[in-house]
């Protein structure tokens, strides 16, 4: 039984926003390789910062030089979670609740970064 009169082996059917999947997959692939790239600086803050006190860690995440990537990052990483989360749901969701879901999808990960963001903010411009 197929779910739509025209077979996937059909050229000339439709599936979906052509340049908006084009979009969201070079969104995926740039924000997963950026994730890459700030593996770095996680790698740091987890060495530098293990086993020291909150004094320590309020003085390296102040810092503006690792405070500053770090909010970068938070955002990066919400990205890059709510382009996953959309194909999962994409893939198990369907009908009146696909709306919902997305858009929950996308809420959550806002407040996410911006929780994020507000608290290493905070720690930079006011300590």
């Amino acid at each position: 039984m197929n779910a739509t009169k025209n077979p996937i082996a059909d050229p000339r059917a439709r599936y979906g926003n052509g340049p908006a999947s084009t979009r969201h997959f070079i969104t995926q692939r740039l924000s997963g390789l950026i994730n890459i790239a700030f593996l770095g600086l996680l790698l740091f803050l987890v060495v530098r910062l293990g086993g020291q006190d909150r004094a320590d860690l309020v003085g390296v995440i102040g810092s503006f030089w690792i405070g500053l990537p770090l909010m970068v990052l938070i955002a990066i990483v919400a990205i890059h979670m709510r382009n996953g989360m959309r194909d999962v749901l994409e893939d198990y969701v369907g009908g009146r609740m696909y709306r919902l879901t997305m858009g929950l999808n996308s809420f959550f990960c806002l407040c996410v970064a911006l929780a994020g963001i507000a608290a290493v903010g905070k720690i930079v411009f006011w300590g």
